[in-house]
């Protein structure tokens, strides 16, 4: 399994339908549904079935070999000059 990626998000917490989404780990909302009911979806190393978990910053969501992990939008360095 590869290093997880960083994805910045604006407020405390998240819905995990939303972050699979935000993150690149599914095309829609609508597609998120049925990969988290079947138990496709992992957070912090364990199986989660509720599309609505609320993520929290340094949470690690795993979806077939990619992870992806809640974090700050104000302290994310996306490495571009401006």
């Amino acid at each position: 399994m590869s290093e997880p990626f960083d994805v910045p998000i604006r407020d405390e917490v998240i819905r995990l339908g939303q972050f699979l989404k935000l993150a690149s780990l599914v095309e829609s909302g609508a597609q998120a549904k049925p990969v988290i009911a079947d138990g496709a979806v992992q957070v912090n190393g364990e199986v989660e079935t509720r599309r609505g978990r609320q993520l929290q910053r340094g949470d690690v969501v795993t979806l077939g070999g990619a992870s992806a992990r809640v974090v700050d939008e104000e302290g994310y360095d996306d490495g571009l000059p401006w």
